[in-house]
């Protein structure tokens, strides 16, 4: 069954990239969700002129003595789902008797969640705060050294080599330079290239890398974001989306080093499986 709504990675990262406060604003709503969910939920809430606020599943708003009004339509998230692999995806081979059969994960988009303007009842306790962002803790997290820059050329603000990354200590933007090239080593820029990686254009990793930087930027309230979206189009020009499967990639570095550094390990409850 198709979702409610039409949602692709590649219009919300466009649509993100041009509304310069939505992912702060997203972030500072819906951070216990993955930064693609919390994208997705406040494109559907502006969609369909609902006020953002607290989503949660239908068993969460009645766990809150809060009730969903009859008649709302259910936001879309993105979740995984494992399901069996089929028998000629295990090279033709049968599974054996008495072999568990081998799962993959999934990603598909249910309709299970709800803002809080579709509800009432109970009033809710003042939410958490945003947890914080530390960047030694995101680094041992991610198995990512930050090592000393040792290039005689000014102009380089950064690099990255491997699970490496060097900033200079006369860089514009820092922050800016860092999550670039963090996204680098989490979008296996630095990999060594083997049969199965492709040898993507430089002008497609650039513009990946800084879509990251971008989106961290943005969701920790930073400076420098207005200068990624000028780097992005210089790369791959004014206009022109990402792919589809760039966006999911950079969806999924930005988030998985935003969680790396934050202050909280657990995700909140009201999260029901998202993605």
């Amino acid at each position: 069954m198709s979702p409610p709504v039409s949602i692709r990675w590649a219009e919300l990262l466009a649509d993100a990239v041009s509304r310069p406060g939505q992912i702060l604003e997203a972030y500072s709503l819906f951070h216990g969700y993955s930064l693609g969910n919390q994208l997705a939920a406040m494109f559907q809430c502006r969609e369909r002129r609902l006020a953002p606020g607290p989503i949660a599943t239908l068993q969460r708003w009645n766990e809150l003595k809060r009730r969903v009004r009859a008649g709302e339509k259910a936001i879309v998230l993105c979740m995984p789902v494992s399901v069996r692999v089929k028998d000629d995806e295990r090279s033709r081979r049968p599974v054996p008797e008495g072999e568990a059969p081998r799962l993959k994960t999934i990603f598909v988009w249910k309709p299970r969640w709800f803002v809080l303007a579709q509800t009432d009842g109970e009033p809710l306790a003042d939410s958490a705060q945003i947890p914080s962002w530390d960047e030694a803790r995101a680094l041992e997290t991610l198995g990512v050294q930050r090592v000393p820059f040792d290039l005689t050329d000014g102009n380089v603000q950064g690099y990255a080599h491997g699970r490496s990354v060097a900033v200079s200590p006369i860089a514009a933007l820092p922050a800016k330079t860092l999550f670039h090239e963090l996204g680098h080593v989490l979008l296996n820029h630095t990999a060594e290239r083997g049969a199965d990686q492709p040898d993507l254009p430089k002008t497609l990793t650039e513009a990946e890398a800084e879509a990251v930087a971008l989106l961290c930027l943005e969701a920790l309230h930073l400076p420098g974001a207005e200068y990624t979206r000028g780097y992005i189009q210089s790369w791959y020009g004014a206009g022109n989306p990402l792919p589809e499967h760039s966006a999911q990639r950079i969806f999924k570095a930005a988030d998985t080093i935003l969680r790396a550094g934050r202050s909280d390990a657990k995700l909140e409850a009201a999260r029901g499986g998202a993605a």
